[in-house]
């Protein structure tokens, strides 16, 4: 093994606004703790919550890093005390507490998946926490089965493209809105049955129409604000409703008669404060259902473009501008 450098390259918040308070900064390399593994970071993904994090509204959890990064993919470079599952030199991507933003970051060991042969290491670093958020929101939280019906909102975002592979994969029929012919057209050639642009349709309608009058038997939903009301409208009778995130009002006014005439189920989450044992529980689940898809090449992340570390300000003024389709990744 190479020897360890003292000190690494991050990207910190140096105060939270636009995308230019990210700056590059010198830091310690950490050192593992018991049941972790240190990564040679080289690629980080960027994603919403890092948007958020930086404009001052999404606070890292407890005993996190103060970094932005959710999802890294590298060489494993360190064992902490009772790291098992990986050995050094292993080629892994993982789910992080935030970190992401630098030359080395710190992974739990159980969390750390081996970087499938059909994946670019890119590719890896584009794929936790996106795939971990469809699989326990759509597969865990929203059941969906075979033959049902998915409606995603923001199909051609990182979460939308990686839920419109997987639930095709599942055997799902799959609708998803979008704000551009071109996000419409990307959307359906990575297999969604229909893609409705919300500027021109009525998502509501489209939906009955696709389905034959039912609904969608899950929604996922990163909108909120008047959306909510109309997923209800939306949704099939036992249809499930689970909300990722709020772009726009985490407010609204709901008649929730809906709810009980359906039997409607609206639940949602978010990853990052979730426990160790729940996202360690969440990936051997996806070891178990999804490693195989990946491994045959069947599911992959839609890259959009990349960036190096240095130029983070720049990946996250691409990201605001919403014309991104699929995943925007830091190059280390």
């Amino acid at each position: 093994m190479e020897q360890l450098p003292a000190q690494m390259t991050v990207v910190a918040i140096s105060k939270p606004g636009g995308p230019e308070v990210l700056q590059p900064e010198t830091r310690p390399v950490p050192k593992p703790g018991p049941g972790e593994i240190l990564i040679k970071v080289k690629a980080a993904g960027v994603n919403r919550p890092d948007v958020a994090q930086r404009s001052g509204s999404y606070p890292p959890p407890p005993g996190a890093s103060d970094l932005p990064g959710l999802e890294v993919a590298g060489e494993v470079v360190a064992l902490g005390e009772g790291a098992v599952r990986h050995k050094l030199g292993d080629t892994v991507m993982s789910l992080v507490a935030g970190g992401g933003y630098a030359q080395y970051c710190i992974a739990q060991d159980a969390q750390a998946m081996t970087v499938p042969s059909a994946l670019s290491i890119l590719e890896a670093g584009a794929l936790p926490e996106t795939l971990m958020t469809v699989w326990h929101n759509v597969f865990e939280r929203g059941g969906l089965k075979e033959g049902e019906t998915l409606l995603v909102h923001g199909g051609s975002s990182g979460i939308g493209t990686m839920a419109i592979q997987l639930a095709k994969a599942f055997g799902a029929k799959v609708l998803v809105t979008v704000g551009s012919q071109d996000k419409a057209d990307a959307c359906v050639k990575l297999g969604a049955d229909r893609a409705i642009n919300y500027k021109a349709e009525d998502f509501v309608a489209v939906v009955k129409e696709a389905t034959g009058g039912k609904g969608a038997n899950v929604i996922l939903d990163m909108v909120g604000g008047e959306y909510i009301e109309r997923n209800y409208d939306a949704a099939a009778t036992d249809g499930r409703i689970v909300q990722i995130a709020f772009l726009g009002n985490p407010k609204a006014t709901v008649n929730f008669v809906k709810l009980m005439v359906k039997r409607l189920t609206h639940t949602g989450s978010t990853l990052r404060p979730r426990s160790n044992a729940d996202k360690a529980a969440m990936v051997a689940a996806i070891e178990a259902k999804v490693m195989p898809l990946l491994r045959e090449g069947r599911i992959k992340p839609l890259m959009d473009s990349t960036f190096p570390l240095n130029d983070a300000a720049k990946a996250h003024a691409r990201m605001e501008t919403s014309q991104h389709i699929g995943k925007i990744v830091l190059e280390i």
